[in-house]
């Protein structure tokens, strides 16, 4: 069926069926980790060290903790299928060539989103924890709130997974013309600014957070226009061979 044939309610209707999916894949999942939490939030303590005593100063603060532990680790879980529902939506609109792009972008971007809170999990949180609870004086030692520790750990894993999204978006957005490798070499300042308020606006307060994001997006951002020039060439020899 040809998606742009259906009328405007059809595809209000698939819409909300692909949603519904995702939520319901989203709640599975969530659900499944909320069994297996307390390992997870073992490992997710383990970072910050054993000298670190965690408090938690309301009733349900330690639960609503292990809830937003266990939908971060649904989304990640599922989210090879929630691109597939997403690309589920799309693909009668797409032409052959388009479906290619998209799958790679989708499939590429899945690689991308596990890369992306591995690095966080394993470089960026050991070093931003270990500045700040090196920073402690004398008697003062840290005492820290479970459900502020767990929001500042999912905040940081899925920052960086959606960051590292950047490579497959740009691609994506090249092969429909929406941007073209030009356009990002020429306002690299410009980008690059934008870069360093993204990156203060997604992690948490702090310098140390912003300056290990911001690096990675920039390096992200590089590959992206190799990307874009890539996708521009084989672009041109498609259109080419039409022609022909």
């Amino acid at each position: 069926m040809d998606v742009n044939k259906l009328p405007f309610l059809d595809h209000l209707a698939e819409l909300r069926k692909r949603l519904f999916l995702i939520l319901a894949v989203v709640l599975v999942a969530t659900t499944i980790s909320y069994v297996y939490v307390q390992p997870i939030m073992e490992n997710i303590i383990s970072l910050a060290g054993e000298k670190v005593d965690f408090i938690y100063i309301s009733p349900p603060e330690l639960f609503l903790a292990y809830i937003k532990l266990s939908i971060v680790a649904g989304v990640t879980i599922t989210f090879p299928l929630l691109a597939y529902q997403i690309y589920s939506f799309i693909r009668p609109g797409l032409e052959k060539r388009e479906r290619r792009v998209v799958i790679i972008s989708l499939l590429g971007g899945t690689v991308f989103f596990i890369l992306g809170i591995l690095f966080s999990y394993n470089v960026v949180l050991p070093i931003v924890l270990k500045f700040f609870l090196d920073l402690r004086i004398g008697t003062i030692e840290p005492v820290i709130s479970v459900g502020n520790y767990i929001s500042f750990v999912s905040t940081s894993l899925l920052s960086f997974g959606i960051v590292f999204e950047m490579p497959m978006l740009i691609m994506l957005l090249s092969r429909f013309g929406i941007v073209s490798s030009s356009f990002l070499q020429k306002n690299t300042k410009h980008i690059i600014f934008g870069i360093v308020v993204v990156a203060a606006f997604l992690t948490p307060p702090d310098v140390v957070s912003q300056a290990l994001l911001a690096g990675p997006m920039i390096i992200l951002y590089e590959i992206s226009i190799l990307l874009a020039k890539l996708v521009e060439r084989n672009k041109n020899k498609d259109i080419a061979q039409v022609d022909g």
